[in-house]
């Protein structure tokens, strides 16, 4: 009865041994394999228990780890304790036909009459070291690819901030051509304007000379009569007076013109300053009317360095100017102060005066005071005057009153 239990027990413990779903491998002190099942036997490649039994365990490990094994083992014979699975140790096992496979191993013990024995239940991990390092490699590849979403995100935002300041630059320059545009659209009405106000002004200031001049030289023939002469005389002054009051309107259209093209430059030299003016107050003696006298002082150094041709201009055209609005019999004076510093030049009439709205506007081109429209004149005369100043870097002062007279000073600096 004893014996039959006994088979009993041992054909379940067989089942279960051959049966089990993990390798199951027994081994005694000596490392010697006692016991092995069917799937450990399939697991390392062989055909039969009797291929592994009475071989040392090591059989079973790679030829590297072996030393190191045979000390681990002996140690753990001597102080066995149960390892369970998965104890963070990189195992490795060997099959029959030299491939190595990773593996985890559970380790237990028990002793019987025959000796103590460890028994050791191994798994073989490689579909979960293949699986972890497939997600490793999936994990990097992931990885890899955040990382080059994140340098496209970059490069696109590169992009976007390339092509926004291209699009504002883009719009600064419309703005700019927009404000080139009004700015050329408004130097054209002012062009047109101008044009306008020349036409204008250009057929009344030539027609009353011209016509001047051609009754002067039709009446002319008729004075044939000695006693007649003075009558001669008079329409002889009458053609001088109204050609070298063309003469003077050409010049400024001329000058003008020059100014507008930057064909004027300035050239200074030093020169005498009062027997300058002395000579030009002689030559443009025929232009003042009955009565009419230009009293001129200077004090202080006698050389100026000024550009001529231009300071002759300046003069001309204001003893002109003083003159034209100035009544007969009203004296013309110019005074001169010559220092290291400074030349300061005045010129005082006491003809109609320009009122204080007007004086706002008066070197503004074809400009005309509101007291002066029935007087002949091309409204550019000041003009010139002030960009002759500008360019010799002087600067000017007007002092006025209606039916007072005018004073303009200019300073030049020296």
């Amino acid at each position: 009865m004893h014996n039959k239990l006994l088979n009993s027990e041992q054909e379940k413990f067989k089942a279960v041994f051959q049966n089990a779903s993990l390798g199951i491998l027994v081994i005694n002190q000596s490392g010697i394999i006692t016991l092995a099942n069917d799937f450990l036997l399939k697991q390392f490649g062989y055909l039969k228990a009797e291929e592994l039994i009475g071989q040392k365990m090591e059989l079973l490990i790679p030829q590297r780890y072996h030393h190191q094994h045979v000390v681990d083992r002996a140690h753990y014979m001597e102080h066995p304790v149960t390892r369970p699975m998965g104890t963070g140790r990189d195992l490795y096992g060997v099959r029959k036909d030299g491939t190595e496979m990773p593996l985890e191993i559970s380790l237990s013990s028990y002793t019987n009459n025959d000796g103590s024995f460890s028994v050791a239940f191994i798994s073989d991990i490689s579909m979960r070291i293949e699986a972890e390092n497939k997600l490793r490699e999936q994990r990097l590849e992931l990885a890899a690819i955040n990382k080059r979403m994140e340098a496209l995100n970059e490069e696109l935002e590169r992009k976007v901030e390339l092509r926004t300041a291209k699009l504002q630059d883009a719009l600064q320059k419309l703005e700019i051509s927009k404000e080139e545009l009004s700015i050329a659209l408004s130097k054209e009405k002012e062009l047109g304007d101008l044009k306008s106000s020349f036409v204008s002004m250009a057929s009344h200031e030539f027609k009353t000379p011209l016509s001047t001049i051609l009754s002067s030289a039709s009446l002319l023939g008729k004075y044939i009569l000695t006693e007649e002469q003075f009558k001669r005389d008079k329409h002889v002054q009458r053609i001088k007076s109204s050609v070298m009051n063309l003469n003077n309107i050409l010049n400024e259209f001329l000058s003008l013109g020059k100014i507008e093209d930057g064909k004027i430059t300035m050239c200074a030299s030093l020169f005498a300053i009062e027997p300058f003016i002395l000579k030009e107050i002689s030559d443009i003696s025929e232009i003042l009317k009955a009565g009419q006298a230009v009293h001129y002082m200077h004090t202080g150094k006698e050389e100026a360095l000024l550009d001529e041709v231009l300071f002759r201009n300046i003069l001309i055209n204001l003893i002109s100017n003083a003159a034209k609005f100035s009544a007969v019999n009203k004296s013309i004076f110019i005074s001169t102060h010559l220092t290291g510093q400074q030349l300061e030049f005045v010129i005082k009439d006491n003809g109609m005066g320009i009122s204080q709205k007007d004086q706002k506007h008066l070197f503004e081109i074809f400009f005309r005071a509101t007291n002066a429209t029935n007087i002949p004149g091309t409204g550019l005369g000041l003009h010139i005057v002030s960009k002759y100043v500008e360019m010799m870097n002087g600067k000017i002062e007007i002092k006025s009153e209606l039916e007072k007279g005018t004073e303009i000073k200019i300073i030049f600096a020296q």
